[in-house]
């Protein structure tokens, strides 16, 4: 009966890692593209009205 309570510890701390590293993977995902989307939008912005200052 031990050995199966320690099975479904095991199993359910391996189930919670996984699943927080799934979470913050997909939240930084999200947060890079936005980042992506702004960048994109300040190099369009920089380049249509031709700033050029180093």
């Amino acid at each position: 009966m031990n050995i199966l309570f320690i099975v479904i510890i095991v199993v359910a701390v391996i189930l919670a890692i996984t699943g927080g590293l799934v979470q913050s993977l997909n939240f930084l995902l999200w947060v890079g593209l936005v980042l992506l989307v702004l960048a994109v939008i300040a190099w369009l912005i920089r380049s249509f009205t031709g700033s050029r200052t180093p």
